[in-house]
């Protein structure tokens, strides 16, 4: 079982930046795709970003692009958001997801086993 512990949220104004931290409990980290997701009042949990197990590979979602880094550290056992310019429309709940069976990024959240238990991230205006 997979443990996924998220720190970082918090009120912050537009145009403002927050790095989200996403820890993990296994030392089989550096097998997991990871992902980053959000979840808006009313509105259903979206793909924000991923990476790939060595983080070679990356995938945003179009409205983060230019905007989100995801990164991890494998040996940290650790995979990081860090939001830049920062809107009110980023306003959700985010949670950091792992993906222990696909190689590949996968950007619905069914493809990922285990999740933690969320970050609220404010923008305000």
């Amino acid at each position: 079982q997979v443990q996924l512990v998220e720190s970082g949220g918090g009120l912050v104004q537009a145009g403002g930046s927050l790095r989200l931290s996403c820890a993990a409990s296994e030392r089989t980290f550096s097998t997991y795709v990871m992902g980053w997701f959000r979840q808006a009042p009313g509105k259903e949990r979206e793909f924000v970003a991923g990476i790939s197990r060595s983080g070679g590979n990356t995938n945003y979602a179009d409205s983060v692009k230019g905007r989100f880094t995801i990164s991890r550290d494998n040996a940290k056992k650790t995979v990081y958001l860090t939001m830049n310019s920062l809107k009110p429309e980023d306003t959700a709940v985010y949670y950091c997801a792992a993906d222990f069976v696909r190689a590949l990024i996968s950007t619905s959240p069914r493809a990922y086993a285990y999740w933690g238990q969320g970050t609220q991230v404010t923008v305000s205006s």
